[in-house]
């Protein structure tokens, strides 16, 4: 048990090496407990592209000595329905101190400035809003799913862009003939050009192993619109007019060179989903990717991408006030120092091992994962903790996804290390959130699929003409 804002958080487990950690699913159930049904009403609606909006009703304490836990809760919710859905426009009808918070929050010098000016670029729009109105002035619920990939004709070339490796694989009618792994480094380097050449090179390695291309299907990180790039971390280094005239059509530029083929962008996230979905033969999965940074996507109960962001990296999971901060966005408590190489790299101090400050990230994770292949006990001790991470996390991500079947991918996910961070993450659904446990089914692929599985999928995004 923890008190934490006035509210006794009832938390049974708890990572071994960070004993700091609060998950919000368990103050969130907290909070909701104790408001009851006395609280006062809010209603939040974050509007995104073409007029789409989530709804949120809910109800806080709205007095002087909860305030606080309000604003925290509140908070940290609009953070995760914008980063899990997308948003340039906040509505809020409910007491004016939480849109006077927010509205400050979400400004230009606030603490979520990054934010909004992201979401902002994303969604080209001038600035975000917060909008205080009544009730009936909040959009209706509205969203657009949309099939997507599944294409197996052809022949077809599926890229996946991670940050610290990228895949390419030669797909013919649905089988791949050929796969490879290249070791890279998008996110140190300025020029645009190192990483155009990387993404053309494993275009045409993958061409040269078969008769033509037909189409060419790309997973990369970052947020994609209409096939350009609209954010990614992968290009977190180059200066931003160089970004505008040379990243946002990066990859449609290099598909070009290839040959006139359909070509679709997705996000690195929505494609572990749909190789999940295909994989599995089911649907409302939420595919989660554990490698450079945290990717996640989803696949609704029709079989169809939603259009959403799922960008996990971001979205919040802890309110531990001396949680990790994120570099890019300064935010602390968020998905990527939870469930990627940084999270291995955070606790491997707290587990007693002590790596090369000179390595890579990549090698950083390479070094814990060779230990825990010789059953090193310090390396265990990492992985159930990100286990115990993982179980909290999706009580928390199930608020705003309808999951059936969780996906688990990416290097972090590799081998013993994998294999224990499902069965603790398990182990906290079981014993902490039995109803979920219950509708959610946490699957890895196989170890071949788990590295160059994406890059199947992505070959399916496109029809063909």
């Amino acid at each position: 048990m923890k008190n934490f804002l006035g509210l006794n958080v009832d938390v049974q487990n708890i990572p071994e090496l960070d004993p700091g950690f609060l998950p919000l699913s368990k103050f969130y159930d907290a909070f909701r407990a104790s408001v009851g049904e006395n609280g006062v009403d809010l209603i939040i609606g974050i509007e995104r592209d073409a007029k789409q909006c989530s709804v949120f009703n809910m109800k806080i304490h709205g007095t002087e000595a909860m305030r606080e836990a309000d604003l925290t809760m509140v908070e940290r919710l609009i953070k995760t329905v914008l980063w899990c859905r997308g948003g340039f426009r906040i509505f809020i009808s409910g007491p004016e101190f939480v849109y006077n918070y927010i509205k400050d929050q979400y400004r230009e010098g606030g603490k979520h400035a990054f934010d909004a000016h992201d979401m902002a670029k994303v969604y080209e729009a001038k600035e975000m809003e917060v909008i205080f109105c009544k009730p009936e002035e909040i959009p209706a619920e509205y969203s657009v799913s949309k099939s997507i990939g599944r294409h197996l004709d052809g022949c077809r070339i599926g890229f996946d862009a991670g940050g610290s490796d990228r895949k390419v694989s030669a797909v013919i009618d649905g089988e791949a003939i050929w796969s490879e792994e290249v070791v890279w480094n998008p996110k140190l380097n300025f020029d645009p050009e190192y990483h155009y050449q990387g993404i053309l090179a494993a275009f045409r390695s993958a061409a040269e192993k078969m008769p033509r291309v037909d189409a060419i299907g790309i997973s990369s990180a970052g947020i994609y619109v209409n096939n350009r790039t609209m954010s990614a971390s992968l290009f977190i280094k180059v200066p931003q007019d160089a970004f505008e005239a040379r990243v946002k059509n990066i990859y449609l530029d290099a598909a070009a060179e290839i040959g006139d083929v359909p070509v679709i962008v997705a996000n690195d996230g929505d494609v572990t989903a749909l190789a999940g979905a295909m994989s599995l033969k089911d649907n409302g999965v939420l595919g989660i990717a554990m490698g450079t940074s945290e990717a996640g996507g989803f696949v609704d109960a029709d079989g169809n991408i939603t259009g959403w962001l799922n960008e996990l990296a971001f979205a919040p999971v802890d309110l531990n006030p001396d949680a990790m901060e994120d570099e890019w966005s300064g935010d602390i408590g968020c998905g990527v120092k939870y469930f990627s190489q940084d999270s291995v790299i955070k606790l491997a101090p707290a587990a007693g091992i002590e790596l090369v400050a000179d390595d890579t990230p990549a090698q950083k994770l390479k070094a814990v994962q060779k230990l825990m292949e010789a059953d090193d006990p310090r390396a265990a001790a990492i992985y159930r903790s990100i286990g115990v991470y993982l179980g909290h996390a999706l009580a928390w991500y199930a608020e705003f996804y309808e999951i059936r079947h969780v996906l688990l991918l990416g290097r972090v996910m590799s081998g013993k290390g994998g294999d224990l961070i499902l069965e603790y993450a398990n182990k906290v659904l079981d014993s902490e959130y039995p109803l979920l446990a219950k509708q959610m089914k946490l699957a890895l692929p196989d170890e071949a699929f788990r590295r160059v599985g994406q890059s199947v999928a992505a070959a399916s995004l496109p029809a063909l003409n």
